[in-house]
């Protein structure tokens, strides 16, 4: 039995080693006939010609001609770029224009006087380049710089004033500027007499050594507002109106100064009391 038993162990070993190094076949080395298509018949050929010859028209002289020509038009149409008729500038256009829009400039022409003035010459306009002319850069910087001072005014003196409060501080520098007793120009009138130490200007703000930057930015923005509104009025000649133009002094109700009993009292706005000249 035990004889038996290694026989069938040993019969199985070797057929398991025969297994392991039979040859084996691969993917590579399985080889398949190439697929060659057919060759196409003198029938296919022929179809195949009569296809491309009824959709690819051949290059002829009428064909390249019709080309050109086509191009030629193409290249001179010109009904899009049809010119629109001049505007005629008649009566009615021009008044509709000046009824929307005020020309400041036709305005001064047409108020001013020359009748005792002499004619538009060389030697006034020669003249007038000496002495009065002054270049628009300078002009905006004069400007900006005018009402710049206002609005430092406005701030200092009335920032806690309603609106028609602080236009009326406005109007008194104003007024001023206008007066011959007084500098003519905005910041002229703001900082008289600044110069000449502390608390000896016109208004205190001008002179009390600290900054004249306004820091609480929503009242200095309405201030830098009604600078341009005040200024432009100085501009054209005007006020601001909420006082009457003799109005050149003001105080504050909390304080009672000796000279106020030298001048007439012409309005109260808010908390400032507002006085003409006798």
């Amino acid at each position: 039995m035990r004889v038996l038993t290694h026989a069938l162990v040993f019969v199985a070993a070797a057929f398991v080693l025969l297994v392991s190094f039979a040859p084996s076949s691969s993917a590579e080395e399985t080889s398949f006939d190439p697929v060659v298509p057919l060759p196409l018949t003198a029938a296919v050929s022929e179809k195949r010609q009569e296809f491309y010859a009824a959709t690819q028209p051949r290059l002829t002289s009428a064909l390249l001609q019709a080309y050109l020509d086509r191009k030629q038009k193409l290249e001179s149409f010109d009904a899009f770029d049809v010119p629109a008729p001049a505007p005629q500038l008649t009566q009615e256009v021009l008044m509709g224009y000046i009824a929307r829009r005020q020309n400041q400039a036709l305005d001064a022409i047409e108020a001013a006087d020359i009748s005792d003035r002499p004619a538009l010459t060389a030697d006034v306009l020669s003249a007038y380049a000496e002495e009065a002319f002054v270049p628009t850069v300078k002009k905006v910087k004069l400007a900006d710089s005018e009402k710049t001072c206002l609005a430092q005014a406005i701030y200092h003196e009335a920032r806690g004033e309603p609106r028609e409060g602080q236009l009326a501080v406005a109007n008194v520098i104003i007024n001023r500027a206008f007066s011959k007793k007084y500098p003519s120009t905005i910041c002229g009138v703001v900082y008289q007499n600044a110069d000449k130490g502390r608390y000896k200007c016109q208004f205190t703000f001008a002179c009390d050594g600290r900054s004249d930057a306004g820091t609480e930015r929503a009242a200095w923005n309405r201030a830098l507002k009604l600078a341009e509104t005040a200024y432009y009025d100085f501009q054209t000649g005007e006020r601001p109106g909420v006082i009457p133009d003799s109005a050149l002094f003001y105080h504050t109700t909390s304080v009672s100064p000796g000279w106020g009993n030298k001048f007439r009292r012409v309005a109260t706005i808010g908390s400032h009391i507002f006085y003409s000249a006798n």
